[in-house]
């Protein structure tokens, strides 16, 4: 538009002197939010007796668990299970829907279905839209199942990280180990949930203020006690009582802020246009490219189907025949295994009996010269005994001469 035109465009512009009813539109979207109710799913991981169950009664100011239907510690004997909650609170005339779950990708996909579907009126957002990941207290850092678990799920979902059972520790401690988890979080490069920026500069201070507590710290109590006249959900002690409220005791208030007051719409924008998105990319991506190179798409898409059907049949035999290349190849490599192991066992056999046949060569000499001597000792014995034998014959010869002269005489 020239400038003409722009002015008298702003020249039609006109404040309407009465009440139309444009206004009333959020009012009109407010009602419709409430009366749809807000689904917003959390998934809580980390080791047993971290106090899982414990912070989600802290969250909502509720019990969640029954004599019906315990906590997880007493019902659960598995160390390793997923284990799935769907909890219905209320909050004044809000419903909030919160499935605590721990599996993400059935979720996708079951939301993916949904959206495919010709009848789309109906579709619940069982998407994780929070992992809040426990840490052990111990004070020395990430344990390497911690900095597995979250490599493998930072992409998937937004992790928040918290140092479980806080009061645990000293100020000075738990500040030294909040520094040491997200170094080791910057050294894996591993994603935690970003906050957004915003144009007001107070917002700007408070996400700033929060992002300095990372990791938080957090306690929980389904405990009431008692402190000077006020009534406060915390732990008793002898040398005094660690508030879950209380800023200066440990994080909660600002992980219950950001889940439920400030950030829970964030968190559930950031799951459905990148984490989800990125799910649903590569799923239709695999199922477009058939397993292929994602490169591929846009050419696939200009063939007919009888054209790309072809050519994936070629690409198939192609597969096929690799993998039969590649199968005769260790098939081979298999054989020459055997055959090599085969001669080696015949060397090592050929061995044992070249020396087994040296060893009774070696007896065999040894008994011959024995049998040698033998023969020798037994001529020299018989010798002898002739010699004797002779000795004898002539003394008696000799004793009989001499008694027949003394006859004579």
């Amino acid at each position: 538009l020239n400038g003409e035109q722009r002015q008298s465009v702003l020249s039609q512009q006109r404040n309407l002197e009465g009440y139309v009813g444009f206004a009333n539109l959020p009012n009109q979207v407010y009602r419709k939010s409430v009366k749809r109710g807000f689904e917003f799913t959390l998934m809580v991981v980390g080791e047993s007796g971290l106090g899982k169950s414990t912070l989600i009664n802290s969250l909502f100011l509720t019990d969640l668990y029954s004599k019906d239907y315990p906590g997880p510690s007493q019902r659960i004997k598995k160390t390793v299970q997923v284990e799935q909650s769907k909890v219905l609170v209320k909050e004044g005339t809000s419903v909030v829907c919160l499935p605590v779950i721990n599996y993400i990708d059935s979720k996708c996909e079951d939301f993916l279905n949904a959206e495919s579907r010709v009848n789309r009126r109906l579709m619940p957002d069982s998407r994780v839209h929070c992992c809040l990941y426990f840490i052990s207290p111990s004070g020395h850092g990430l344990k390497p199942l911690d900095i597995e678990f979250m490599k493998r799920l930072h992409d998937k979902v937004n992790v928040i990280p918290l140092i479980a059972k806080a009061d645990t520790l000293t100020p000075e401690e738990c500040q030294l180990f909040k520094k040491q988890i997200m170094k080791e979080i910057q050294e894996h490069s591993i994603k935690i949930y970003e906050f957004p920026d915003t144009e007001d500069d107070e917002d700007n201070k408070l996400i700033r203020k929060v992002k300095e507590r990372m990791p938080l710290a957090v306690v929980g109590s389904n405990i009431i006690v008692e402190v000077n006249g006020r009534k406060v959900r915390g732990r008793q002690y002898p040398w005094g009582v660690a508030e879950v409220e209380n800023g200066e005791h440990c994080d909660f208030t600002v992980l219950r802020n950001m889940l439920i007051r400030t950030h829970m719409q964030d968190l559930k924008d950031v799951t459905n246009n990148v984490h989800y998105e990125n799910y649903r990319s590569r799923k239709l991506a695999a199922v477009t490219c058939n397993g292929g190179d994602t490169s591929k798409t846009k050419g696939q898409l200009t063939k007919s189907p009888l054209a790309q059907m072809e050519e994936e049949r070629r690409e198939h035999v192609m597969k096929m025949k690799k993998m039969e290349a590649e199968m005769e190849q260790v098939f081979e490599m298999k054989v020459k295994e055997k055959k090599q192991k085969l001669k080696d066992s015949e060397a090592e056999l050929e061995r044992r009996h070249e020396q087994m046949k040296k060893n009774l060569d070696a007896q065999y000499r040894e008994l011959e010269e024995k049998r040698r001597q033998f023969d020798e000792e037994k001529v020299n014995w018989e010798a002898q005994q002739r010699m004797l034998e002779q000795q004898k014959l002539d003394v008696a010869k000799t004793m009989e001469k001499n008694k027949k002269k003394g006859k004579i005489f």
